[in-house]
């Protein structure tokens, strides 16, 4: 099948790639002239583990290229998925500028049948704003059909996402588009994780749901972890407790520095926004975004516990990306911990194996290694902030012996607290008893 994806970011990257991976033949169209120059040299703009090489390979053979054509891309492809950013707007609502403005182009320059794939985070009722658009701008009535097709990647697992999904929720109207998004699906779906065909407005309501319940497991243990604190409980053997039942689960019950990312933190302010527009209270969602605000600061509050005096100290910061297997620094918790501490006068010398190149576009005053073990030299403190499997298993001994001051602020949880105190560390973790 001739597919287009509009929008060469993080999803619409893998998303083509990955439909060139199972034979399509895929035009990648972004308006960025300088970022498609780098990926026909073969350059990814993101880190996504296994994706450069799956995006050679379908490069190589042919059934994957990338353009600035867009108006080329539309007129030779059966399907065009959006995958265009939504980004926050001025009231958190998701801005559906870049959505619109590709509606327009795909109006303008449709020859015949196309479905439509919104891919993107939209807000429920987007696909008729799309049809809208679309129909506006067409030089002469030619039929497609607009379908939802939520995304449900998670950075540093995306391909593996992709290629055996928990499920693939795809809302729909009407039968031709079905047959088609059958078509492009069938070789991944499973008996056990099949295709859940929807109404087009249940599946964009989808999308924002998960997240948000997400964002709420996160919020709810750090919450608890504050209370395990005061009486002197373990929030990480709690979460395995509450993990075993199978009602609940364990995943996404980890207490920590907070959560950040491209989808959370958006999607969770937009579906407040949502809420509100349709005169729905919206408490849950609204306290589960204030807590994750409240708990980037907890991480400062904590050193300041173990060195009450900040200005002047050089602070060592492992981990920048909001989480590992990615570069992305997209509400970073490490963003706010830094501007915190900068305030205070902190000196801060960091580490990421990844997100160095991103955190300097945000970061100011840094002092970058690339080295776990250098970043520590002369600091006062150890914070870390992303839990890389590298950080799990370094030299303790070397650690407390390059740090001025054996300070360890542990916003993941990532060592056991006996050990790192009878290895004479002050040590806080989030939630530790």
């Amino acid at each position: 099948m001739n597919i287009t994806t509009i929008g060469c970011g993080y999803v619409g990257l893998v998303v083509g790639t990955c439909l060139a991976d199972l034979g399509n033949e895929v035009i990648c169209v972004d308006i960025d002239g300088k970022k498609i120059a780098g990926l026909r040299r073969g350059r990814i703009p993101i880190y996504e583990p296994g994706l450069q090489d799956m995006l050679h390979r379908n490069v190589k053979e042919k059934r994957l290229s990338f353009s600035t054509d867009m108006k080329k891309a539309i007129k030779s492809s059966q399907v065009i998925f959006i995958t265009v950013g939504t980004p926050p707007g001025q009231n958190h609502e998701a801005d559906l500028t870049p959505v619109k403005k590709v509606a327009r182009e795909i109006g303008r320059h449709m020859n015949g049948y196309k479905v439509i794939v919104n891919k993107s985070t939209v807000p429920v009722g987007t696909a008729t704003e799309v049809t809208k658009t679309i129909k506006r701008y067409q030089k002469r009535p030619v039929e497609f059909d607009v379908v939802s097709n939520p995304e449900f990647l998670r950075e540093g697992e995306a391909v593996q996402d992709f290629t055996n999904p928990d499920r693939i929720v795809i809302g729909v109207d009407s039968p031709r588009p079905k047959a088609v998004m059958e078509s492009i699906y069938k070789g991944i779906s499973r008996a056990n994780k099949p295709i859940l065909f929807t109404s087009i407005r249940t599946a964009e309501m989808i999308k924002y749901a998960c997240n948000a319940m997400l964002a709420t497991r996160v919020s709810f243990m750090n919450e608890l972890a504050a209370l395990c604190e005061k009486v002197g409980a373990d929030v990480k053997q709690v979460a395995v407790g509450m993990g075993l039942d199978e009602r609940i689960g364990p995943r996404f019950l980890q207490a920590g520095a907070g959560y950040g990312g491209s989808c959370l933190p958006k999607d969770v302010k937009a579906l407040s926004q949502i809420m509100k527009l349709h005169g729905v209270r919206s408490k849950v969602i609204d306290a589960v975004d204030d807590v994750n605000r409240r708990q980037r600061r907890l991480v400062v509050r904590k050193l300041k516990k173990l060195l009450p005096e900040v200005k002047g100290k050089r602070i060592a910061l492992w981990g920048l990306a909001y989480k590992p297997k990615t570069d992305d620094m997209r509400e970073a918790p490490s963003v706010t911990v830094v501007k915190e501490l900068q305030k205070l006068g902190a000196k801060i010398q960091a580490f990421d194996p990844e997100a160095e190149h991103q955190a300097k576009k945000i970061l100011r005053g840094v002092k970058y290694f690339g080295d776990p073990y250098k970043t520590l030299k002369d600091c006062h403190a150890l914070i870390i902030l992303t839990e890389w499997n590298e950080f799990r298993e370094l030299d303790k001994d070397k650690i407390k012996k390059l740090l001025k001051m054996p300070n360890v602020v542990d916003g993941r949880n990532i060592y056991d607290p006996d050990e790192m105190r009878q290895k004479g560390f002050n040590y806080l973790g989030v939630g530790r008893g």
